[in-house]
C-alpha cells in the first residue's frame, strides 16, 4: 500500500477524518480518600458494572459502600503510586503514542487518542474534543481482550449516550474483543518468554498461574461470553508456549462482594499451590492490557505474600503486555484490520 494512502474502500483523505480511540477502565486522580471515593461512585454506579435494583444499591453504595471501602483503597493506591501518577493511566498514554508512532511509519496517518471509562481523561470530553476538530470517523478500541457486559458493553453504552446528544455524530465502530488474536497471543507469548530467558526455564515443580478478573457467575448463566473467552486465550497461550495443561492454572481474581464469581478465585488458587509443594509460580494476568492497581497490589504484593505464606519458595509477576513492542504491533494489526470493515 503506496505511503499514506487510505485503508480500502476510503476516499482520499478520509484517513486525516479518522480517529482511533483507547479506552481503559480508569483509576482515581490521586491516591486519597476524596478522589478514591468520587472514583469509586462514579464505577460502582454504572448499571453495567453493577446488575442489582437500582433502589438498594444506591442505599448500599452510598450508605455503605462510600463510607468504608475508599480508605482501604487509597491506601492500596498509593502502594503503587508513582512520582508521574496512575500506572494505568501512564501506560494507557503511552500505548497512545505509541501507537500513533507505528502507524505513521506504516504509513497510516491516523489520530490516536486515548480515554478513561471512569475517571480522568473522561470519555465524553475526549469524543467533545474528536467531535469539535472535525473528526467524522471514530474506532473505539476498549482495552479489554475478553469481552463483558461489564467493561466492553459499558464503553458502548457510554459512547452511544454521548452521540444521542448530537445533530449529527460522528461514525463510531468498536473493537469488540481480541482474546484470540494471533498478535496479542504472540506478545503474551513474548512476555513470558523473556521472564524465562531471565528467570530460568522452570522444572516439574512449577506452574505459570494465568489470572483473569471475575465476574459474577450469574453473568455468565445469562449470556456473557467472557469465561469461555477467557479459557480461549488461556489455551491459546499455552500451546504457543508448548506447556501441558498440568503446566498451567487458569484463575478469576479480584471478588467483590458476598454472590459467587467465576471460579477458581486466584488466592484460593495461590495459597492451595503452596500448599501442595509447587516451589515455584509465575503470575501472568492476560486481561489487563497495562498495570494497574488489580496487578501491582492485588497480585505483585497481596498475591505473592499469599503463596509464600502458603510453603512456595519463588513467586514471579511477569509485567502486563503495557509498552511492549509486539503488543504495539497487535494494537496496529487491529486497527488495521477494523478499519477495512
Amino acid at each position: 500500500m503506496p505511503h499514506g494512502s487510505p485503508a480500502p474502500g476510503q476516499p482520499p483523505g478520509a484517513e486525516d477524518k479518522t480517529a482511533v480511540l483507547l479506552v481503559n477502565l480508569g483509576s482515581p486522580e490521586a491516591p486519597t480518600v476524596p478522589d478514591v471515593r468520587r472514583y469509586l461512585k462514579e464505577f460502582l454506579s454504572d448499571p453495567r458494572v453493577v446488575e442489582f435494583p437500582r433502589a438498594l444499591w444506591w442505599l448500599i453504595l452510598n450508605g455503605i459502600i462510600l463510607n468504608t471501602r475508599p480508605k482501604k483503597t487509597a491506601q492500596k493506591y498509593a502502594a503503587i503510586w508513582t512520582p508521574e501518577g496512575s500506572p494505568l493511566l501512564i501506560h494507557t498514554e503511552k500505548q497512545a503514542k505509541l501507537l500513533r508512532g507505528f502507524l505513521g511509519h506504516f504509513g497510516r496517518k491516523l489520530h490516536v487518542d486515548y480515554a478513561m471509562r471512569y475517571g480522568q481523561p473522561a470519555l465524553p470530553k475526549v469524543l467533545d474534543g474528536l467531535h469539535q476538530r472535525g473528526f467524522s470517523r471514530i474506532l473505539l478500541l476498549p482495552l479489554y481482550p475478553q469481552y463483558s457486559a461489564s467493561t466492553t458493553a459499558s464503553v458502548v453504552d457510554a459512547a452511544q449516550t454521548w452521540a444521542k446528544r448530537l445533530r449529527q455524530a460522528p461514525k463510531i465502530r468498536t473493537v469488540p474483543s481480541y482474546h484470540d488474536h494471533p498478535g496479542y497471543i504472540g506478545a503474551l507469548a513474548a512476555s513470558v518468554r523473556q521472564h524465562w530467558m531471565a528467570h530460568g526455564r522452570p522444572d516439574s515443580s512449577y506452574r505459570l498461574v494465568l489470572s483473569f478478573h471475575g465476574i459474577p457467575r450469574a453473568r455468565i448463566e445469562r449470556g456473557d461470553p467472557y469465561r469461555d473467552e477467557c479459557h480461549t486465550t488461556a489455551r491459546l497461550l499455552a500451546e504457543s508456549l508448548n506447556l501441558g495443561t498440568e503446566d498451567y492454572v487458569l484463575c478469576f481474581q479480584s471478588r467483590f462482594g458476598p454472590a459467587e464469581w467465576l471460579q477458581p478465585y486466584t488466592a484460593t488458587t495461590l495459597a492451595e499451590l503452596g500448599q501442595q509443594g509447587v516451589r515455584r509460580i509465575d503470575v501472568l494476568c492476560p486481561g489487563f492490557s497495562a498495570d494497574c492497581l488489580e496487578t501491582l497490589e492485588e497480585i505483585a504484593m497481596l498475591g505473592k505474600s499469599i503463596f509464600l505464606q502458603a510453603g512456595g519458595r519463588e513467586f514471579a509477576y511477569i509485567p502486563a503486555l503495557n509498552e511492549r513492542e509486539e503488543w504495539i504491533r497487535a494494537l496496529m494489526d487491529l486497527v488495521l484490520q477494523h478499519l477495512q470493515k
